[in-house]
């Protein structure tokens, strides 16, 4: 195991956190039943979740690790993971699979197979969220879902990406506290038909307020009490300043930059010991937030840059510390890694349209070089304000070869965010969490609803409609590929295949949005997020200033080279006919090479700066796009669109026949808006300009992968290429680039022999993973994806 970390401190914490073999914790899940016993029926909706998180901080066991500075575990210790089940309640076997599954596992105790079957499943199985969810869905909905047309992010998982703003170092819970009961003390009890809802929705945040208090209360305790204990005088000064802090933080603002990350820490523990959002709490612009406190303890004295880097790569292990919870079934296929997501923005510009790069910006690249760890996912923005040193600075990292930082264009995300209706300031404040999904920072909920297989689509629009992987009619009966007699015909089938797909999903979100609304709240989310206590609403119940909702569309290279070897071969060139094709398809092209080698290697191609194929593209895009983006939600916002996969791409293919462009059954379909595997062949320069003509600007956020090898980006001169790379793309109005710089013998050395290995780290989709944590298939369609070159 490689040593990293700028001090042995670190070094042993890193080492600690990435050693350590995730587990099962059930302490959360024994605390809530027991408070659900107590006192379900007795309190409202909102103050019972915001004493299902007061009683677990309040009895949870505490943490505080060797040579730890900054302290809090979501569960008993590191690589703990919670159960939630009040959102879905494991079996039994589930509990088995986790435990044993080769990759993604989680240790559970043998006791705890018997708290689950006898304590967990008999109070939470029928009243569960995901059961609750699953009982209200359509047979249409059921079906698509179970057949790979779409997933569902809040079968599993509560609602998630959000951000941290400013507004967490501004104020303490004690503050909070009293702006709540504020709020409680004008309600209009007279001529507010609401009032009720908003005094309980705020009843609840004033519990949650002592929730997140009682913890840095326990936690000042604890660490004292372990400095009385303690026989090195350094240590026992450390464990005193940590209950020093503690003692501010989180009652109080805090008042340095040691004081300001111990804030953001408790703070992300309430959001995700509150109710396991997908995706986890971020800390947004970090560099932002800390450095006025960064410059005010440097000139005091009592901080230098040695001791802000120890305190970040600190933070750092915490991050790492956190496995994303355990999921199964379909969520595990969606999204199969222990990454949880949170996603750090440095650079970019400030609140008021300046250069946003400051000194703990250079800090947070030099801690993320160091550490080199799965989380917290970083990236950086880059505006054409920022400065080239920057740029270049984290180029440097990512041509290391572990897939971070990414790269986002600040410029892009402030206008993406003020064509959904945005104020500029809100919008500037505002910029990426998850893998590549924008929102406007602590003023909005902006929450994925599931993956949607744009390629499968077209796979029924072939079939009149039915699924032969499942064997069953699943889409319009619209007629077969030998029916249509021109392109027009088949893409307007096709449009209406996806356009009824559409529906079943948008309707299955608004039904599962107002479960979530009326019975999950988030008390302890509510007082972070603007508005929500002004408004005494819910931040599950439209409680933000904005509420978005994304669909994910994946599979735009693939679909696309589909639809142009149909058009280009069957209707333009008459190179071969739909019954041939169709009859290739179902032979997944065996003893059919002709067809193969044609749909392959004589066709246009995304990906290549090809009008043909790009206007296709561009097709799809915008339909797609036009039957998501402005639709209502039941929270008062609306639907957008964004581009991207996580691992979902994996799973959509392998639920697929053989698909026309010449992909073979059962293999991934493109990620994000990368190209298919192989099909850009006229190097990163035109692949940028084939993505860029979409329009990135009306989406929530698109993905591009670029790998290279090193050789590739090697010296200054390929650094300086790298970053004429970034800047071309965002000059165009691309939203975002990360790259692989890695080559193709290493990862077939790596899949052979993964012992050899354990530290290769790769850039799957919106995040990085050791890549002995994949499954095959995603090594492959990893191994297989184009190295670039800009010769």
């Amino acid at each position: 195991m490689e040593k990293r970390g700028m001090n042995e401190r670190i070094q042993a914490l890193r080492e600690l956190s990435v050693s350590t073999q995730p587990h099962i914790d059930m302490e959360r899940a024994k605390s809530e039943t027991e408070t659900y016993k107590k006192y379900e029926g007795q309190l409202s909706v909102p103050e019972l979740r915001g004493q299902v998180l007061y009683d677990y901080f309040a009895s949870k066991t505490l943490y505080i690790g060797d040579g730890e500075l900054i302290v809090g575990e979501k569960g008993d210790s590191p690589q703990a993971s919670p159960t939630f089940p009040e959102l879905c309640c494991h079996t039994v076997e589930d509990m088995h699979v986790m435990n044993d599954r080769e990759l993604i596992n989680f240790t559970v105790q043998e006791e705890d197979f018997t708290v689950q079957e006898e304590v967990m499943i008999p109070y939470w199985d029928k009243r569960c969220i995901r059961n609750k969810i699953l009982r209200q869905m359509t047979p249409e909905w059921k079906k698509a879902y179970e057949c790979g047309i779409f997933t569902e992010f809040m079968e599993q998982r509560g609602p998630g990406h959000t951000v941290g703003s400013f507004k967490i170092y501004e104020k303490g819970f004690l503050d909070y506290k009293a702006d709540i009961q504020a709020a409680i003390d004008e309600l209009d009890f007279l001529n507010d038909k609401e009032a009720l809802d908003k005094k309980n929705e705020l009843e609840g945040m004033k519990i949650a307020c002592d929730a997140i208090m009682v913890l840095g209360e326990r936690y000042a305790a604890y660490a004292r009490e372990l400095a009385e204990k303690e026989t090195d005088e350094k240590r026992k000064e450390e464990l005193l300043q940590i209950a020093a802090n503690c003692d501010v933080v989180p009652a109080h603002r805090p008042q340095t930059y040691w004081q300001a990350i111990q804030m953001y820490w408790f703070v992300h523990l309430g959001v995700t010991s509150e109710l396991n959002p997908w995706d986890a709490y971020s800390p947004g612009r970090l560099d932002q937030h800390l450095n006025p406190f960064y410059e005010k303890d440097v000139e005091d004295g009592i901080l230098d840059d040695e001791k802000a880097l120890e305190l970040l790569e600190c933070l750092w292990v915490k991050f790492n510390n956190q496995p994303a919870p355990p999921k199964v079934g379909i969520t595990l296929k969606e999204s199969s890694t222990y990454t949880d997501f949170a996603n750090l923005n440095t650079g970019g510009i400030t609140p008021d349209g300046e250069n946003g790069v400051n000194n703990v910006s250079y800090l947070i690249l030099d801690c993320m070089d160091e550490m080199r760890l799965l989380q917290p996912s970083s990236n950086v923005q880059i505006s054409k304000k920022t400065p080239q040193k920057f740029l270049k600075r984290a180029c440097e990292i990512s041509r290391k070869g572990w897939g971070q930082p990414a790269f986002y264009n600040t410029d892009a995300i402030i206008q993406e965010l003020m064509n959904a209706g945005k104020t500029l300031e809100d919008a500037r404040r505002g910029g990426t969490s998850g893998c590549v999904e924008t929102g406007a920072f602590g003023n909005e909920a902006y929450i994925l609803t599931g993956y949607f297989n744009i390629p499968k689509i077209f796979e029924l629009t072939l079939n009149n409609g039915y699924d032969k992987m499942s064997d069953q009619q699943l889409g319009l009966e619209l007629g077969y590929a030998t029916d249509f007699k021109t392109y027009e015909e088949l893409y307007d089938a096709f449009k209406k295949q996806m356009q009824y797909f559409i529906d079943i999903k948008i309707k299955g979100s608004n039904v599962i949005e107002k479960i979530y609304a009326e019975e999950m709240p988030v008390p302890f989310l509510s007082i972070i997020t603007n508005d929500c206590i002004s408004k005494g609403k819910d931040y599950n119940g439209g409680g933000a200033r904005y509420n978005t909702k994304y669909l994910q569309g994946v599979g735009i290279g693939t679909i696309t080279d589909c639809l142009v070897a149909v058009k280009y071969n069957v209707f333009d060139k008459k190179t071969f006919t739909m019954e041939e094709l169709m009859q290739a398809l179902d032979d997944n092209f065996e003893g059919h090479e002709r067809i193969l080698n044609l749909v392959r290697n004589k066709t246009p191609k995304y990906g290549n700066d090809d009008d043909y194929a790009d206007d296709i593209m561009k097709d799809v895009f915008e339909f797609y796009r036009s039957q998501v983006t402005g639709r209502p939600n039941m929270l008062g916002g609306m639907y957008r669109i964004n581009m991207l996969p996580t691992t979902c791409h994996v799973y959509f293919g392998d639920v697929m026949m053989a698909s026309p462009n010449g992909r073979l059954a059962h293999k991934p379909v493109s990620e994000g808006i990368s190209p298919e595997k192989g099909a850009d062949v006229n190097g990163p320069t035109a692949v940028v300009k084939s993505c860029a003509k979409m329009d990135h600007l009306q989406t929530g956020g698109t993905l591009l992968n670029q790998k290279f090898t090193p050789s590739v980006v090697a010296g200054e001169e390929g650094l300086n290429q790298m970053a004429n790379l970034i800047r071309t793309y965002f000059t165009m109005d691309g939203h975002h680039i990360q790259f692989n710089v890695i080559d193709k013998e290493t990862l077939i050395k790596a899949q052979q022999n993964p012992e050899e290995y354990k530290d290769l780290i790769v850039r799957v989709a919106g995040y990085s993973d050791h890549f002995r944590n994949l499954s095959k298939a995603l090594q492959d369609e990893i191994i297989e994806r184009t190295e670039q070159s800009f010769n």
